[in-house]
Order: structure tokens, then sequence, then C-alpha cells
């Protein structure tokens, strides 16, 4: 897995906070991207729309269509644009794979295999959706965060909380489970943790949207009802 290699020319704009993915496609390459991430494309670019994935992707919280765009007349440019501020990551997968978050997927290389996984209780109870996304084989991956990403490498055993899970390897296997006991599942406000085992890396985001919510609930604006 590498982060350097590329069979495009890309760069991410604006990161961490807002990042966008600008891809360029030489004559004859292809790109497949989540629908509605397209922000901006040179108007020789052409593009298709195909259903992806079947009810396992839906069911991940994944739209079920998305769109490829090509080169078939030279060169162009691409701007994609996820639908959270955050990061944006790239990697080159070589015969591998990863898991990433609902909602995280953002383009890939045609050639790579995009599939909702079925993640069984453990996802039930981590509060999270019961799928994650799997992307697999040989090309380039753009996932993205809501807040900045962190990659750490795990040799042995790590634990992070389950909603800052951005991605995984799919070299390391985890349980769920409180982080210290019931009690501190109910009583010390941290909730549900994954041990991760095995060699690999974890991506982790910096911020929870649902905590953000909760932060900005305070702030709210509340109309003041009649006594009429």
């Amino acid at each position: 897995m590498n982060s350097q290699k590329s069979d495009y020319r890309y760069s991410i704009e604006a990161s961490p906070d807002y990042a966008l993915a600008e891809v360029t496609l030489q004559q004859g390459q292809s790109l497949r991207v989540e629908a509605s991430a397209m922000a901006y494309m040179d108007s020789s670019l052409a593009m298709k729309t195909s259903a992806k994935g079947g009810l396992g992707r839906l069911l991940s919280g994944e739209r079920l269509f998305q769109n490829e765009f090509s080169a078939p007349q030279g060169s162009g440019t691409i701007g994609i644009a996820p639908g959270c501020p955050g990061d944006i990551t790239h990697l080159y997968l070589e015969d591998e794979g990863v898991y990433i978050q609902n909602s995280a997927y953002l383009a890939s290389s045609p050639e790579l295999e995009v599939r909702a996984d079925f993640q069984g209780w453990k996802g039930f109870f981590s509060g999270e959706k019961l799928f994650m996304i799997g992307v697999e084989g040989r090309g380039d991956l753009w996932f993205n965060s809501y807040g900045g990403i962190l990659a750490i490498d795990v040799q042995d055993s790590y634990v992070v909380d389950t909603g800052y899970i951005a991605a995984f390897t799919q070299g390391l296997t985890y349980d769920v489970r409180p982080v210290s006991g019931l009690k501190s599942l109910f009583f010390s406000g941290e909730g549900l943790v994954c041990r991760f085992t095995g060699r690999g890396t974890v991506w982790i985001q910096t911020r929870l949207a649902p905590a953000f919510v909760q932060w900005a609930d305070a702030y709210r604006r509340v109309q003041k009802q009649s006594n009429s």
C-alpha cells in the first residue's frame, strides 16, 4: 500500500479543513466517482452513470449510483469534493484491500472492486451501520473524513473509539467492547471502542459529527411560543 504511487496526476487542495481532490485524466483513462462529488471538470471529459454494489451498497448508506468520468478526446481535469468538511486521503492499493467507514468513499480507479461488506453484530453493537465499504485490488483510492485524518501503524494491538475510525487495512481483526467494563460505558462518556489486533494501519478522523451537533445545539435559536 503506497500513498505516493498513482496512475493519475492529482493534488489535494484546501487540506485539511475543506479538502478537494483535483485529478487529471490522460486520454483513455477513466475514474469512478461517488455521485454528486464532482465539483468541476473540463468540458472534454465524458460521464456515464451506473448502479454499483446493489442492495448492500444502498443499505450501507452509500448512494446506489456512481459516475464514471473518462477522457476520450484528450486529457482533462476533474475536481472532486466530499459532502462534509474535512480531509481527503489517497492510497494506491497493490493487490490488497481496506475497509472504509460509511459515506467515506470518494473516488477510485475503475479496476478496484468496491463493495458493501456486512459487519454482523460487531457493527450493530458499535453503534455504526451493519455495513462498511470494502475496497480491494490494484489501483488508486481516495476517501474522506470529518475533520483531519491520522494514520496509525498497528504492530500488535490498538484501541480506537468506534466513531473515530475512518478506515483500516483488511489484515487487521477487531472486536467491539466498552473501554473499561460496563460501568465506563454508561458513566465515562467514552462509549464503545474497537480493539484492533494484528499488523496493519488504522486511519482515524479527528472529529465526530454527533459531538459537533451536540455542541452546536446549545447555540440554536429557539422560537418562543406565544401564550395566546
